[in-house]
């Protein structure tokens, strides 16, 4: 394989969520991204941050305030040299349908839908409806811009951008996905699309996904939900705030596309980097659904420990994180059991904290309500592919 060798650069963003406040955090995040973004293709052979696609909910409700806070931000950061464009999406719409376009066209001199050749590239965005849907219109755009773009070179990716995810694709999309472009988009396999809604993380390896063609989720500079409702705090884990996530995607002269997900908080790349490679058929993918066919399990290591305390509220179950060889550990499943008869009493998930940069060494999951008497504690660890450690943690505890 050649070395890869950029000759196109472009950020993509989503859920930024910006606010009324001038000093909300997403306005500070979006600042440090935008800088850190140029500072590492300035560090790079080819330079160029070529550009900048937001694809929706940039604006927390709408608010035209909001509008310009963002405005003023990206204003501050943006080069002469970087094109850029917004989508609006359920959250812009707020301020209703037509209000929303019309400030976009007066704000941002942007019409709703677009389709940009950008160094010989197609880039096509399209904007939903009624929130997050796609009616007719949209879909009408979608289906004759692909077909340029294709007939243009049908060797080449097309990068096609949209707020919600396409449904049953990437992690987020079962919750915040819409099926409306399905049939439209699984006719092009170049096609590589950026999605957001969901505010899924952009390190989890389900946030690609590969079957008709490529989708990619896009995160958020706000907070996290994810799409797994087993969780003792459900979909929103208890440190959501520390989300500050993008994607920077490069392209080589023999139509490689490297994705790098990015943490804004720490201003490091995640150790994920993806690559799609050409020929774009359907056969050639590797982000597919044969993942979940793996054999690769997550193990404790021999010196890995577990405790409780108890406290005024119920009890803590304290252990340390697991181990894995690929990929990382999702989540990890506490199984209380009654010592009198081996009962389960108890059984309660949570997160490995994954989603973060820097992960915590242990983690700490509150048991609440257990009646007196003498218990076993029980934690196994699990991957994002059906993949359970192939050991437990176990201590005994009493009441």
């Amino acid at each position: 394989m050649s070395e890869f060798k950029p000759i196109l650069r472009f950020l993509i963003m989503s859920d930024v969520h910006i606010h009324e406040n001038k000093d909300c955090r997403e306005l500070v995040r979006l600042d440090k991204g935008m800088k850190d973004a140029y500072a590492y293709a300035d560090s790079q052979e080819y330079k160029p941050l070529d550009a900048i696609f937001v694809v929706g909910d940039f604006a927390n409700s709408g608010k035209e305030t909001e509008m310009l806070n963002f405005k003023e931000v990206f204003d501050a950061n943006i080069r002469p040299e970087t094109y850029y464009y917004f989508t609006v999406a359920s959250h812009e719409y707020g301020s209703g349908i037509e209000e929303t376009h019309e400030r976009m066209r007066r704000i941002f001199k942007m019409e709703p839908d677009l389709h940009k050749v950008i160094k010989g590239y197609h880039f096509i965005m399209v904007t939903p409806d009624h929130g997050c849907r796609f009616e007719q219109p949209q879909k009408a755009y979608a289906a004759a811009e692909l077909k340029k773009a294709f007939d243009d070179d049908a060797d080449k990716p097309i990068f096609f951008f949209q707020h919600p995810h396409v449904t049953g694709t990437v992690t987020g999309s079962v919750y915040w996905g819409e099926d409306d472009l399905t049939p439209i988009l699984m006719n092009f396999p170049q096609v590589i699309d950026f999605s957001g809604h969901s505010h899924a993380p952009v390190n989890d390896p389900r946030s690609i996904h590969q079957r008709h063609f490529t989708c990619l989720g896009t995160g958020s500079l706000s907070y996290f939900e994810l799409d797994e409702f087993d969780k003792y705090y459900y979909t929103f884990p208890e440190d959501k705030e520390k989300q500050a996530q993008f994607l920077i995607a490069e392209v080589d002269a023999d139509n490689r596309v490297l994705i790098r997900a990015f943490d804004i908080l720490t201003g490091k790349f995640f150790p994920c980097d993806r690559l799609i490679e050409p020929p774009f058929e359907p056969e050639n993918f590797r982000y597919t659904d044969e993942r979940y066919n793996t054999t690769v399990r997550p193990y404790f290591e021999d010196n890995a420990g577990i405790s409780t305390v108890k406290t005024a509220e119920g009890l803590l179950v304290t252990f340390d994180q697991a181990k894995i060889d690929e990929d990382m550990i999702d989540d990890y499943k506490l199984t209380i059991r009654r010592a009198s008869d081996n009962k389960i009493v108890r059984q309660i998930c949570a997160w490995s904290h994954y989603y973060l940069m820097e992960m915590p060494d242990t983690v700490t999951i509150p048991v609440f309500g257990l009646d007196a008497g003498r218990y076993t504690a029980e934690v196994q660890a699990q991957g994002f592919w059906n993949n359970k450690s192939v050991n437990k943690l176990r201590t005994e505890f009493s009441i």
